[in-house]
């Protein structure tokens, strides 16, 4: 029996030696583990395993993308076709054949140039077009803006084609290069000028 000079041990304190033996155990697989081996082994299974996933998922974006592609091209193609036989109903409902106009031969030509610049000098031209048209029809203001607002909607049908058609100037001459004008846009634009300077006479 232990007397008061001796020193007790608890036998329940932490065990160094044995946690490095299982450790070792474990990764030689002498204790029944895997060993590192198998853990290697692990490792390259489920790696093998993500990369199959990694290059479908990778695939199946690559394909989900040229659809994308292809629908926004079919998209626009409908877009043009729409706006293509829109021009040709009001051309048919103010006369059916466009009368001669060199300025608007020349806002047309510049609206399908593939420059941005001519697409700013088309819209600003028809713009000068729409204020002589809004000036001749008797109306007064020091602006286009003054001259629409004393527009009454039932005289004049295309009137919010006007607006439309002249917010979009004014974002060209106020914002200037920051302002992003696509054809698109432009072919819009140009379309409503169409119609109220028809509906004035002035092509």
């Amino acid at each position: 029996m232990p007397d008061e000079n001796d020193i007790v041990y608890n036998t329940y304190g932490f065990d160094i030696a044995g946690w490095v033996r299982a450790l070792y155990e474990f990764l030689t697989g002498t204790g029944g583990g895997a060993g590192f081996g198998g853990i290697t082994d692990s490792i390259s299974f489920w790696w093998g395993i993500y990369s199959i996933v990694a290059i479908l998922f990778s695939l199946l974006c690559i394909v989900g993308f040229i659809y994308a592609k292809i629908r926004l091209a079919q998209l626009a193609e409908i877009a043009s076709a729409a706006l293509h036989e829109e021009e040709l109903a009001w051309a048919h409902a103010y006369g059916g054949k466009i009368k001669k106009n060199s300025r608007w031969d020349d806002i047309q030509a510049h609206s399908t140039s593939d420059n941005p610049s001519d697409w700013r000098l088309g819209i600003i031209e028809a713009d000068i077009m729409l204020e002589e048209a809004l000036e001749k029809a008797g109306y007064v203001g020091a602006s286009i803006g003054d001259k629409l607002k004393t527009a009454n909607p039932a005289s004049f049908r295309s009137v919010q084609d006007a607006w439309d058609a002249h917010k979009v100037r004014n974002q060209i001459a106020h914002i200037g290069s920051d302002f992003t004008l696509t054809k698109r846009l432009v072919g819009e634009t140009v379309v409503k000028y169409e119609r109220v300077l028809r509906e004035f006479g002035a092509i």
